[in-house]
């Protein structure tokens, strides 16, 4: 489990309507290799450019960049991926 810092002062007004359960979620379900960036858009509204917001606020930095790793390296290798 990637360690999650609490969020920074800046974010955006999508990000500033959520609570803390739903950040989580959202952080769950973006760290899944199962979900999409369209579900997630489906079930809390926040595009792909929002998650990685959302995510490189709330992850450490080394955390947030093996996710980006491991997204653009299975996006690469899978037609629909993310």
């Amino acid at each position: 489990m990637p360690f999650i810092r609490p969020p920074h002062a800046k974010g955006s007004a999508a990000q500033a309507r959520l609570d803390a359960g739903a950040v989580s979620e959202i952080i769950q379900m973006a760290l899944s290799d199962d979900v999409s960036f369209e579900q997630i858009r489906a079930a809390h509204g926040l595009g792909a450019d929002q998650v990685k917001v959302l995510m490189r606020t709330h992850l450490a930095p080394g955390s947030y960049r093996a996710w980006r790793r491991r997204v653009r390296r299975f996006s690469d290798q899978r037609a629909v991926y993310k």
